[in-house]
């Protein structure tokens, strides 16, 4: 019987050169649409393989292309670089916008995660309509978090990873401030929600106060 302190036995087959693991990798972040996870991407490589490593070349590489491999959440892609994302514009179909009220319903759960139904209300005002919730979830930019350990178990709302990555952000904590974004033009200068003059302007505000930050 082997000793529980004898070293492991060597693989059969040495594992790749360093500069093929980095192929291999680049060639399936290359091929799937959604980030993988450092496990996932070492499940596909052969035995021996530092998927991490080859990462960190792949990544250094790549910096200053006109593709670049980001970090997502806890994940990795092939994006384009975000200073040619203007190219890519006249592309791009408008298919809907964001409400107001799903506006700041998103700013509220991306700034304050995890937050619940009740939180939110409290935050902007005013009633937090179930269809605005409906299509933010229909988005998979937010999805259920954690139940609060609170009466009634209510349910808490994070943003995904999929919102991370239409933003080009490696976590929530990259999110920019408030001073900057006033300073983008992406933010008015008007106060918070749940000022008195916003119960007038509900769900069926339309595309009244939008900025280019929350559409679709």
């Amino acid at each position: 019987m082997p000793d529980d302190h004898s070293p492991a036995a060597p693989s059969l087959f040495p594992a790749p050169p360093m500069a093929e693991q980095e192929r291999m990798i680049e060639a399936l972040l290359f091929a799937c649409a959604e980030p993988l996870t450092l496990a996932q991407i070492s499940a596909r490589l052969p035995e021996g393989c530092d998927a991490a490593e080859a990462l960190g070349h792949l990544r250094s590489r790549y910096a200053g292309r006109g593709v670049v491999l980001t970090r997502v959440g806890d994940g990795y892609a092939m994006r384009t670089a975000p200073d040619l994302g203007w190219l890519m514009q006249a592309e791009r179909v408008e298919t809907r916008k964001l409400s107001r009220a799903a506006i700041e319903t998103l700013a509220i759960i991306a700034y304050h995660q995890p937050v619940t139904r009740a939180e939110i209300e409290e935050i902007r005002g005013v009633a937090v309509s179930r269809g605005t919730i409906d299509q933010l979830l229909e988005m998979e930019w937010i999805r259920l978090g954690r139940r609060r350990m609170t009466p009634g178990r209510p349910v808490t709302f994070v943003v995904t990873e999929g919102f991370l990555d239409h933003f080009g952000l490696e976590s929530a904590r990259d999110l920019p401030g408030l001073k900057e974004l006033r300073e983008a033009g992406l933010l008015d200068s008007r106060p918070m929600p749940g000022r008195p003059s916003d119960d007038l302007q509900d769900e069926d505000d339309g595309q009244i106060g939008q900025s280019e930050l929350f559409e679709d």
